[in-house]
């Protein structure tokens, strides 16, 4: 018998995709089925994103709906965005975590989402004004204000100001001519002056709001084992970083003129941290913003901010190469906001030859086991606003993450400009990864991962651990070679939507609520037998328009995992176990992917299934075509995601990452 459905709230924005009709919600004898609009919140926007929230009370049917539409401030007609999704009260965390003992530990990650609307307005032009405009509904009625048009603006790239102080930093040894100001070291332009012992905290600042230090070719690295009491010469490296080997940034530029320390232009700039824990410390200035240099030989290189304790915003990484390091870029602070690294190559100094995980049989068996974590992640990320994109990042444990911070700070009376939102990771090319390409876990609302590449994710290449509502959006990602899985939708995560990703290794996605899987593609590679296993404590989840290749020879290809018929929602509690042996069974016992198809590794132009015999093998992009076959089963085959299919070639959007026709993403630095 299959599941009953009912509406999702236009999570993909068609009103006659049925998803559930006849649920059974608690409290349905009190229910108050109509809608009474709240407030409206506009979130910080990003470069190529804006994220908003409607929050209300009622609709305990679940009926609801807010249709969303946009246009460039100036131009008459409007374009359609996918609709807002609909939270309502989902429970976080009542899901036990991974590993032995913790099914008893103290509940890190109890929340309740809010009784409300969230979502994005994707694929934007950066530093452009847009209208937007939100419309209400409901069949049993609203209460207040149906419709909301609002008019935002995109960020811009950070940039240098023109009209700052302009200051020269050289080398020990420099013997060509010289710019003038000109000063010896980073901290003797930076301060007043520079000391390397007791006096080095003694001297004001020097730079103001958008002055710009650039930094000529050379070697930077300081004496930090001895006490120096002159200027910095040959063999006397007294740079004013004694003992710990730190600098300490202080200085606050502004969004509009930050402090830039930028390589000039003349040759590699290398900052070597001589083995210290930390070489650069900014949590105590905002917007200080870095270019062109390399940064070597540390723990952690840009130290941002630490939970409780202090933090920064406004942090700017571009262009720059960091390799022979534990951290790249730590933060963890709540009140961060507007970071932005992009277009960077960060190198870990994990085994570049070959992966090995830190937990599970798979990788016990190998010498090396269990990974050492000499590189623990390139970039960690909390707070609101935050942009990364277009980096290069192999060989560490972690690409890129939202911190695994906890509930967000006053929970359940969240704090609103505290809680984590708005972030988007993009662009970026992550080849061996110990655990997982991308975490984001610890966000809330409107997290972004998109148009990434992902090869070789030791323990799945996308994470959920948890995030606290959403939306969490995942989509035209390729993913390849993961060999125990390809997605971490677990700890009772809700509010997940994965569209249009092309993902090669089997995606095992819960315990979570309230996701929904779209236009994917998802082609098994032995890691283990089904290739789609769904555990959700919602029935309004949903999974429809995707394609599938099994593994052969297995008693159960699709897991559907969920409460019993008629029960909307059972959070916690143990799901109905559903186990079938192909997509046609699937789709008659579960009402699930009536639209979804079978395909198999000829749909792409070149690929070929990674070899599971050897699961530390590091597979590079390097000869391989994800492109569709013109004939295959994937062209055409999917559904219209406004802003995410916009442009599509054929008679519907393909399936996956890649519209035939269409030119490929690009990754990495530009």
């Amino acid at each position: 018998m299959p599941l009953k459905n009912y509406n999702v709230g236009m999570i993909i924005g068609e009103k006659a995709l049925p998803i559930a009709l006849g649920l059974v919600f608690v409290g349905a004898l009190s229910a108050q089925t109509s809608t009474t609009a709240g407030e409206f919140t506009a979130e910080p926007p990003t470069l190529v994103s804006l994220g908003f929230e409607w929050r209300i009370t009622g609709d305990d049917n679940r009926n609801a709906t807010v249709e969303t539409s946009y246009r460039k401030k100036g131009d008459s007609n409007w374009r359609p965005a996918l609709p807002l999704m609909r939270l309502q009260r989902e429970e976080i965390g009542t899901a036990p975590g991974p590993g032995a003992g913790n099914a008893g530990r103290y509940p890190l990650f109890r929340y309740t989402a809010a009784n409300m609307f969230a979502g994005s307005i994707l694929n934007l032009d950066p530093d452009t004004e847009y209208e937007c405009r939100f419309t209400l509904s409901d069949p049993d009625g609203v209460t207040g204000e149906t419709a909301k048009t609002i008019t935002m603006r995109t960020r811009g790239e950070p940039k240098p100001s023109d009209g700052g102080h302009i200051y020269h930093v050289y080398p020990v040894g420099w013997t060509g001519a010289k710019q003038e100001p000109a000063f010896t070291g980073l901290i003797a332009a930076y301060y007043m002056g520079l000391a390397h012992f007791d006096y080095e905290n003694a001297f004001p600042p020097r730079v103001q709001p958008g002055d710009t230090i650039l930094v000529h070719a050379g070697l930077y690295v300081g004496d930090r084992a001895h006490y120096m009491n002159g200027a910095p010469r040959p063999g006397y490296l007294a740079m004013g970083n004694v003992f710990d080997g730190t600098y300490y940034l202080t200085q606050s530029g502004t969004a509009e003129k930050p402090i830039v320390i930028k390589g000039a232009g003349d040759g590699e700039v290398i900052f070597d941290g001589d083995g210290c824990q930390n070489l650069f410390n900014l949590m105590g200035g905002n917007y200080q913003y870095f270019e062109n240099i390399t940064v070597r030989n540390t723990n952690v290189a840009f130290l941002v901010g630490i939970k409780g304790i202090a933090g920064a915003s406004g942090f700017t990484l571009k262009h720059s190469k960091v390799y022979d390091v534990g951290r790249v870029v730590q933060d963890d602070w709540s009140g961060s906001k507007n970071f932005y690294i992009a277009d960077n190559t960060l190198i870990g100094r994990h085994d570049p030859i070959k992966m090995m995980g830190w937990n599970g049989a798979l990788w016990e068996k190998f010498p090396g086991y269990p990974e050492l974590l000499t590189s623990e992640y390139a970039i960690k990320v909390y707070g609101q606003g935050h942009v990364v994109a277009y980096n290069y990042i192999a060989n560490w444990h972690d690409g890129v993450d939202v911190a695994t911070y906890g509930t967000p700070d006053g929970a359940p009376n969240d704090i609103p400009d505290r809680v984590p939102l708005a972030i988007d990771f993009y662009g970026n090319d992550i080849v061996n990864m110990g655990d997982n390409c991308f975490e984001t876990d610890g966000g809330a609302r409107n997290i972004r991962v998109f148009r990434n590449r992902c090869f070789d994710s030791a323990a799945g290449a996308l994470s959920v651990q948890p995030v606290f509502g959403g939306p969490v959006y995942f989509y035209q990602n390729l993913v390849y070679n993961t060999p125990t899985g390809s997605l971490k939708y677990i700890e009772g995560s809700s509010g997940i939507l994965t569209y249009n990703n092309t993902i090669i290794g089997e995606g095992r996605a819960g315990p979570a609520s309230n996701q929904h899987f779209r236009n994917n593609l998802i082609l098994a590679q032995g890691a283990f037998d089904p290739v789609f296993a769904v555990t959700t404590y919602t029935n309004y989840s949903s999974s429809d328009y995707n394609g599938y290749r099994s593994n052969p020879n297995v008693a159960d290809s699709f897991e559907w995992n969920s409460p019993a018929s008629g029960v909307a929602a059972a959070f916690g509690q143990t799901p109905v176990d559903r186990h079938f042996a192909n997509l046609r069974d699937f789709k008659e016992a579960t009402g699930q992917e009536q639209h979804s198809v079978l395909v198999d590794y000829d749909v792409f132009a070149r690929v070929s299934k990674p070899d599971m015999t050897d699961p530390q093998r590091v597979y590079t992009p390097e000869g391989l075509d994800f492109s569709l076959r013109a004939a295959s089963a994937a062209v055409d085959a999917g559904m219209t995601l406004p802003t995410i299919t916009d442009g599509y070639t054929g008679k519907a959007p393909d399936l996956g990452a890649f519209e035939l026709g269409r030119p490929p993403f690009h990754y990495g630095p530009r």
